[in-house]
């Protein structure tokens, strides 16, 4: 099955703009299945992405559950807010490990979300660092900084522009 790909192509002073019918590339280890010998032919710098990625939605996760406890057990100050940091750090626990597969799987689509997150994480965890200088703020902007690297590195961005 082919694929069509919109290209402009500017020489001279004249733009060419057209729709090309490209095949599709063969079956490679980024794209490919789940199995071990995909992973390790995979970019090292796209695994150390992933590897960040899911560190990032385990924590996410340990954060939700550490609240969830503190509001079961009675010590929150705050249902309302406890319940929404539950549920929106489960959501992007959840998009994280969606994007990290998306990724591995080179689908394009999924860097943009992830990118966001890095931004996001790296300004709040930035904030943090202005009420009081501890070790958790610090790791934050450590992780985001590494996968926003990561993300933008050519053999990453290579590995992950074969489909949306």
């Amino acid at each position: 099955m082919d694929r069509e790909v919109f290209i402009t192509v500017t020489h001279e002073a004249r733009t060419v703009v057209g729709l090309v019918a490209m095949p599709h590339p063969p079956h490679n280890s980024v794209t490919g299945g789940a199995g071990s010998s995909d992973v390790a032919r995979m970019p090292g710098a796209l695994r150390a992405l992933l590897v960040v990625l899911i560190v990032e939605a385990v924590a996410l996760g340990m954060g939700a559950a550490a609240i969830g406890f503190e509001l079961v057990s009675g010590r929150s100050d705050g249902v309302g807010v406890s319940l929404f940091l539950v549920v929106f750090a489960l959501g992007v626990a959840l998009i994280l490990l969606l994007c990290a597969r998306g990724l591995r799987r080179g689908r394009r689509g999924a860097r943009a979300p992830v990118a966001t997150w890095q931004i996001l994480q790296g300004v709040v965890a930035a904030n943090s660092l202005t009420v009081a200088m501890t070790v958790l703020p610090m790791v934050a902007i450590v992780l985001a900084v590494a996968a926003l690297v990561l993300l933008v590195l050519p053999t990453v961005v290579a590995a992950t522009v074969g489909s949306r």
